[in-house]
């Protein structure tokens, strides 16, 4: 089981464990968490936003253009700003920390 740690705004924090290949979108709301992912996966509306901790970006696959080009629409879009619909679960991301905006 892959870990991911969720921290919601009000800087609480739960873990959730998800299998290989699951979307980090699936996991969160699977665990109940307010992601909507209206356009569900589609790359159209970035309702899933969500920021990866710092420490743990550099593990992340790179974005592929199309994200980055919605992110840039995002108004609390960081520099480790992600859409949950688009990251897929891999043992290289287990202990992931993602916060909800």
């Amino acid at each position: 089981m892959i870990r991911v740690v969720f921290v919601d705004p009000d800087g609480r924090s739960r873990q959730a464990e998800g299998t290989e290949g699951t979307r980090l979108l699936d996991l969160a709301q699977a665990d109940g968490h307010p992601l909507e992912g209206t356009c569900n996966g589609d790359m159209a509306c970035a309702t899933c936003h969500v920021v990866i901790a710092a420490e743990d970006f550099a593990r992340m696959p790179a974005a592929r253009e199309e994200e980055e080009d919605l992110l840039d629409l995002v108004p609390a879009a960081s520099r480790t700003s992600r859409l949950a619909c688009q990251v897929r679960l891999t043992a290289a991301l287990d202990g992931l920390t993602v916060r909800l905006p």
